[in-house]
């Protein structure tokens, strides 16, 4: 099982998919394990509420919809796999809805969670719900981290490498961060990293006001950047642009 996690890593997203949709079980299970924190996000967006995998029925429909979408998604379509799954996700969701509570939105978590007895002290009752919200950033931003961290490996990819290969100096980064957006901006480019795991510094020399050195030495943070841009990690785009890129 080692052997075969480690031999998933080299896999792209997109090779897994087709393997699923080709009856590859295991495949297809490895999939919707490790994108739960995706699903989750997806059906939160629709709920407006945080979404708990173990307890929300919300949760059950998304990842059957994420199943569905496996089965119904072609490359040729010109979206990536999760931009469709989220799509799909979506739909599915919010025509679960429709159909159980006979109108477009749900009822707040706030109306369900606090009882009349909370409700006679509004300060307390704003306090537990700016907590409440605090708590359930948090989890998103922690899924995301992980989902983040698995979708590095596929690279072969660490935390640590991106740590040791970001720019140290606040300009370095902001010119490492321009060539990433150009790269995810260009189909082509973008397919490279995607598909193959390598930054195409031949295409970028005469392109970008970078020396070929400087492009080597920071190419795995820009790999991660084309990676994040690329994805649905909503989180960490706005933490890039808190510390200026």
């Amino acid at each position: 099982m080692i052997r075969r996690l480690f031999k998933k890593n080299d896999t792209s997203l997109d090779d897994q998919v087709q393997s699923a949709k080709n009856g590859d079980d295991e495949a297809r299970n490895e999939i919707l394990k490790q994108y739960q924190p995706f699903i989750a996000k997806s059906v939160s967006e629709v709920c407006k509420r945080y979404i708990d995998p173990s307890k929300d029925d919300e949760f059950s429909i998304g990842l059957l919809a994420f199943n569905e979408a496996i089965q119904a998604y072609s490359c040729d379509k010109g979206s990536s796999f999760l931009s469709f799954a989220r799509l799909v996700i979506k739909r599915k969701v919010i025509d679960h809805i429709r159909n159980e509570q006979k109108r477009p939105d749900v009822t707040s978590l706030d109306e369900e969670y606090y009882d009349e007895e909370q409700m006679e002290n509004p300060s307390e009752v704003a306090a537990a719900k700016e907590r409440h919200q605090l708590e359930t950033e948090a989890w998103y931003r922690r899924e995301e981290i992980l989902e983040f961290q698995a979708h590095l490996k596929k690279y072969k990819l660490t935390f640590e490498d991106l740590i040791d290969s970001s720019p140290k100096h606040r300009d370095a980064r902001e010119s490492a961060v321009q060539v990433a957006r150009m790269v995810y901006e260009d189909r082509s480019l973008r397919e490279k990293v995607i598909t193959k795991g390598r930054l195409p510094i031949k295409d970028l020399v005469d392109r970008v006001e970078v020396s070929k050195k400087t492009l080597e030495r920071n190419r795995k943070f820009i790999i991660a950047l084309v990676i994040i841009f690329d994805g649905e990690y909503d989180y960490l785009k706005d933490y890039l642009k808190g510390v200026g890129v």
